[in-house]
This record gives structure tokens, C-alpha cells and sequence, in this order.
């Protein structure tokens, strides 16, 4: 069986190391990146706290030992299903089995503007441009005299309050207490805002009320300016405009308010479900065609537990890629019998700083409410969990020694800019 799985992210490697050496399958892996990506700890890496090497795995490395998985550095172009094969910018790639695990991008609702000038953090590249402007931000503050100029550089407003949002304000306000005032004495810090703008009434949406209270206490205690209900209207660059009216000014607006699928062409856009995800059977087919799967992020799948489709975390496409790599094998032996997917919640979870965290965890039914853990310990549980996930040894070793320097010396070494250089023309 020829199985061709686009996208190297949690849902695609979990599959193809799931089929990686199993008899009667021939596996192409296609991902426009050479490498996995740790898309929880992007955040780290924008706010200088890990270098990008030490979240990022090269997929090659992953399978040296395959005799039956391949690697294509590739761009999706086009699926042709009425043909069997996809279309991408190098070559065309035949299937016995399709697997879209692309995951999901930025989401922008329509607002080009914003596209083009907030900073989304979907990818290492991503989160190295937001370091990049964080930084540079701050050198050419220096020599700005002017106070309404200044204070527009020093302001900087985060969108969404997810995961991701509150993990990159916390990030943000620890730098300003505990290292920017040594690195740029010439500059005032306490006329640093850091803005949490929230279109819901709480952050940690899909938490519990606990898990939403407690992080909002913690980032006021590290001097976020949490603004919940509050919706953003546009940005042309130097000033946010509100829903209700008002404005903040700002050189610097991070994204983090929504995903959207990417789904490729060839797709019938009829399948299309809210935020642009694909919609699919209990056994992750998509709806119409018998040979054609999505998983992870760009899935959309109804079941009784999760009428509106299931949260678009990494657990659900790895536990999707685990039930469809079942499934592959049960088809490959001419089986019969299949199983459908079942979601297994084990909890939600996110970092706000230093010691701060919240933690969910499911109990069952005749316990009632979730099992809630807040600061110390949740931060433990927060850091134990992304450790074990991510991939390598080296890996795993150099995260945590970054992460043992930052606890003990309250400071991080990776405040580096590099800047393009020119490069004159080799003459033959």
C-alpha cells in the first residue's frame, strides 16, 4: 500500500513512525520543512528563553533506519483524487491511501491589513521574526527622542487569549522584570505596557473557570494589561483600533486570536466546515472519498462527546494517527472491521511564568468537576509533560538545561540579532 501523509507535524509523524518498517506499506512523508516543529514551545523561542535548533527535529534523522518511509521537501499544490496522485512543486506523487495532516495556519478573518503587519507565531521561522523585531525594537528606541514615538515602541499588544497568548505575555513580562532594565539602563520600563487583548470574557477559554481566573491573577501579577472582551478592529501599523471605540498605539502586535485548515486544492470546498477545517468520518475519511484521510488540526469531526468538531490540540491528531495507522494496517490484511475514534481527553494545560502555571485534569464522572492545580507544582507538571514530547535526547538535554539556567540565573543568553549581510554577485 502506497501511503503518502502530507505534513511532518504531530498528527503526520506519529502516523508515519506508526507505519515506519511494517510489512506491505511504502510510505512518503511531504512536509515543506526538513523537520518537526514543537509548536508549544514557539513561544520560548521568540522570547529569546531556547534556540529553534532545540525545538526543531530533522525528519530525516528520525526515519535513518526505514527501510519503507521516504522524505519529500515538497509544497502541496494540488490533490487530484479522480487520479490517485498529489501535485506538488517538485514532482507528482501517486497514492494507494492519502493522508492531509497540513495542520492549520494564522487565521486573520480577512483583515489584510493585519496580515500583513501583526505577528503571527505558526512556525520557527515565525517565531525568530518576532524575536528579531522584539529586539531590534528595543536598539532603536535608544535614540528616539521623541516620547510618543518612544512610548509606541514600548508598548505591545498580544491578540488572543488561548494557550498561546498567555504563555507569550507571561514570557514578555518576566523579560521586562528581570532582564531588560540591566540590558537597556537608558530606557524607562515602567512605561513598558504589555497588552493581553481577549474577544471573550475570560482567557483560557477552553480551561475551567479556575484554570481562566487563576491565569488572569497571575498575569496581572507580572504587570499584563489584560483586556478581555475586547475585540480588535484593525492596525495600520502604529496604532491597534478597538471594536468598542478605542486605541492603543503600538509598533508591535503579536497574533495569537485564531487557526484556520490548510487545505489544499482538490478538496471539494462543499466539505469545508468552520475554520476552514475538512470534514470526516469517525475514521478520519474524508467525507466522499474512500482513500482520502485527514487528522489533526485540519480535521473536522462531529461525535457525541464533541458535536462541534474536537479541540485543535496536538493530543487529538496523535491519537487520530494512532487509530488510522490501526486502520491502514486492518485494511492492507483485507480486514473487515474498523474502529472509530474516540477522543481521550488527559487534561489541558498552560504556562504563564516563573513558578506559574494551571492545570486540568479529567476526573470521572462520580468526582464531578475537573482536578485543578495552579502555580508550582502545575508549572512542574507544565514542564515534566513537554519534555517527555519532545523529540531527541539532545533535544530533551539541551531544553532542559536552558530552562535549569533561566530558573537560576533569572536570565536567558539567546538575545541575538542577526542581520542580513550583502552578498556581491560571483562573477563566472
Amino acid at each position: 500500500m502506497k501511503v503518502v501523509i502530507v505534513g511532518g507535524g504531530f498528527g503526520g509523524l506519529k502516523l508515519a513512525r506508526k507505519l515506519n518498517n511494517k510489512p506491505g506499506f511504502e510510505v512518503t512523508l511531504v512536509d515543506r520543512f526538513n523537520y518537526h516543529q514543537f509548536q508549544p514551545l514557539f513561544y520560548q523561542v521568540a522570547t529569546a528563553g531556547l534556540d529553534a535548533s532545540n525545538i526543531s527535529f530533522p525528519l530525516r534523522k528520525v526515519f535513518q533506519k526505514s527501510k519503507n518511509v521516504r522524505i519529500r521537501l515538497a509544497e502541496l499544490r494540488e490533490v487530484v483524487p479522480a487520479a490517485n496522485k498529489i501535485i506538488t512543486d517538485a514532482e507528482e506523487i501517486p497514492y494507494d491511501a492519502l493522508v492531509l495532516a497540513t495542520g492549520a495556519d494564522t487565521n486573520f478573518f480577512g483583515n489584510a491589513k493585519l496580515s500583513e503587519l501583526a505577528f503571527p507565531m505558526k512556525s520557527t521561522v515565525e517565531a525568530l521574526q518576532l524575536r528579531y523585531r522584539l529586539l531590534q525594537n528595543l536598539e532603536e528606541s535608544l535614540t528616539i527622542k521623541d516620547e510618543a514615538e518612544l512610548q509606541r515602541r514600548m508598548n505591545i499588544v498580544v491578540v488572543g487569549g488561548g494557550p498561546t497568548g498567555v504563555e507569550v505575555s507571561g514570557a514578555l513580562a518576566e523579560m521586562k522584570k528581570y532582564i531588560l532594565p540591566k540590558e537597556y539602563p537608558e530606557l524607562d520600563f515602567s512605561k513598558m505596557n504589555i497588552y493581553l487583548l481577549e474577544g471573550g470574557g475570560k482567557t483560557l477559554a477552553v480551561m475551567s473557570d479556575k484554570s481562566a481566573r487563576q491565569s488572569q491573577k497571575y498575569l496581572g501579577k507580572l504587570g499584563v494589561k489584560v483586556m478581555t472582551n475586547t475585540v480588535v478592529k484593525d492596525y495600520d501599523g502604529k496604532k491597534v483600533t478597538l471594536q468598542n471605540g478605542g486605541s492603543i498605539d503600538t509598533n508591535t502586535v503579536i497574533w495569537a486570536a485564531g487557526i484556520k485548515g490548510n487545505v489544499p486544492e482538490g478538496i471539494d470546498k462543499d466539505l469545508m466546515a468552520r475554520g476552514n477545517r475538512i470534514k470526516t468520518d469517525r475514521q478520519c475519511r474524508v467525507q466522499g472519498y474512500n482513500n482520502i484521510y485527514a487528522i489533526g488540526d485540519l480535521a473536522y469531526m462531529e461525535t457525541p462527546k464533541y458535536p462541534h468538531g474536537h479541540p485543535q490540540v496536538a493530543p487529538v491528531a496523535m491519537q487520530q494517527a494512532v487509530l488510522l495507522a490501526g486502520n491502514l494496517k486492518r485494511i492492507e490484511r483485507k480486514s473487515t472491521q474498523f474502529f472509530d475514534f474516540e477522543y481521550h481527553d488527559k487534561g489541558s494545560m498552560a504556562t504563564v511564568g516563573r513558578n506559574l502555571a494551571v492545570v486540568d485534569v479529567p476526573t470521572p464522572k462520580a468526582f464531578g468537576a475537573r482536578l485543578h492545580f495552579g502555580g508550582f507544582f502545575a508549572w512542574m507538571i507544565w514542564m515534566g509533560l513537554h519534555l517527555m514530547l519532545i523529540l531527541g535526547v539532545k533535544n530533551r538535554f539541551f531544553v532542559f538545561v536552558n530552562w535549569l539556567y533561566n530558573y537560576v540565573t533569572y536570565d536567558q543568553n539567546l538575545r541575538l540579532i542577526f542581520k542580513e549581510f550583502y552578498r556581491p554577485k560571483r562573477i563566472n
